[in-house]
């Protein structure tokens, strides 16, 4: 049940209009002046703030302006001036204080029941709001932690600076390294630290997509130009527009969409399956492979031409055999986040645990690594050994 606060020096009006309001079912207190009626908005929980202009000991309008300070506990508080003496101005200097609305007396029935549902909707619509944008908040925390380059090594510390100097920049990368290294990561860093980072990033396996859909996924399509596409569709292309693509596992891409990804970076354009209209797109294109493409050149399962559009800037991700000095942090990192994410109490692994790590091969690298981690923290005691790692890794 929403609570209101009245504030106003006239007993009569302060009694009428309780007596309208909870006769509506709204729960109503009083406050005879503005110091009154200061004192209890700030400690009262109220919905909504009716509070008359012309009052003893605070007048409205240093009412509203004291309840509006962003240190005020009512300050999210829809509040509505009321006043005998109205004018223009009065009412715009109320609006331009944060006042919700203005309304002259003798105060007309409808009029205060219409303002009240309206206020109370307002508040309702900036509380959810408020949680909206505090869930965002928390969403992109937990984003930013999933995106993240751990390690100190030489080897890791150079791609971070590649990334930090390349990142503002509007020029393709080509990232490349095994399965397993961290490529997505990279490609995240680096949307994150460009003047890009508000638009979208948009993401592409192309290794999981059939060859006969490339196309269409990457440049959308019209109805019923195959079968299947009952409707108009924006490609990747287009989502990106503004933005970043990212297209993962590129060298995997046939040769037929590696044509037209060639002329979208040309040309800054593209055309929808089925269509003969061009899209004019404005994207940064970041590609990755696990692959050697030089090789896939030679071997005709790659063009020339599009690596050299594509391999502006090349970033190579260190395989973890190449970085073993980074497994100590990696550990630390992977048991932080998957403690938390289960809700258990952080687990450690002593010394002996770790070297045991660092002597292993790694061949998925740190995915491999964080699946280990997460087994031996869910199989093992509160300690992890190097035994539990002989038995469980």
């Amino acid at each position: 049940m929403s609570k209101i606060l009245i504030i106003d020096d006239e007993r009569a009006i302060r009694n009428t209009l309780k007596e309208i309001l909870e006769f509506e079912n709204y729960t109503v207190e009083t406050a005879e002046n503005g110091k009154t009626g200061i004192q209890m908005a700030q400690t009262g929980d109220f919905d909504l703030i009716y509070s008359d202009i012309k009052m003893p000991e605070a007048d409205g309008m240093e009412v509203l302006g004291i309840l509006k300070q962003p240190e005020s506990a009512a300050c999210n508080v829809p509040v509505v001036m009321i006043s005998g003496h109205g004018n223009i101005e009065t009412a715009v200097e109320a609006i331009k204080k944060g006042a919700f609305d203005f309304i002259e007396k003798p105060i007309d029935l409808n009029r205060l029941l219409v303002t009240t549902k309206n206020a109370l909707a307002h508040k309702d619509l900036n509380t959810a709001l408020g949680q909206k944008t505090e869930e965002l908040k928390k969403l992109k925390t937990k984003v930013a932690q999933k995106y993240r380059m751990v390690g100190d090594s030489a080897p890791i510390e150079r791609v971070r600076e590649i990334i930090e100097k390349v990142a503002p920049t509007e020029a393709r990368v080509l990232i490349t390294g095994e399965n397993g290294t961290g490529k997505e990561v990279a490609a995240h860093l680096l949307h994150e630290q460009s003047n890009r980072a508000a638009a979208p990033l948009v993401e592409v396996n192309c290794a999981a997509i059939p060859s006969e859909l490339i196309e269409s996924e990457l440049f959308g399509h019209m109805k019923g130009s195959f079968t299947g596409a009952v409707k108009d569709r924006a490609g990747k292309f287009e989502q990106a527009d503004g933005g970043t693509l990212f297209l993962d596992e590129i060298g995997d891409m046939s040769l037929a969409a590696q044509t037209k990804v060639l002329r979208a970076l040309q040309e800054n354009e593209i055309t929808r399956v089925g269509s003969d209209k061009t899209i004019k797109v404005n994207v940064r294109v970041i590609a990755a492979t696990n692959k050697d493409l030089q090789q896939e050149i030679e071997r005709g399962n790659f063009r020339e031409d599009l690596f050299h559009r594509l391999n502006v800037i090349p970033i190579h991700i260190p395989a973890l055999k190449e970085r073993k000095e980074d497994i100590p942090l990696l550990v630390d990192y992977f048991t932080e986040q998957i403690c938390r994410e289960q809700g258990w109490k952080t687990k450690q692994f002593d010394k002996k645990a770790i070297e045991a790590l660092q002597e292993k091969a790694w061949p998925g690298n740190i995915r491999e690594l964080r699946n280990v981690v997460e087994r031996l923290i869910i199989l093992a005691g509160n300690t992890i050994t190097a035994q539990d790692v002989h038995d469980f890794a």
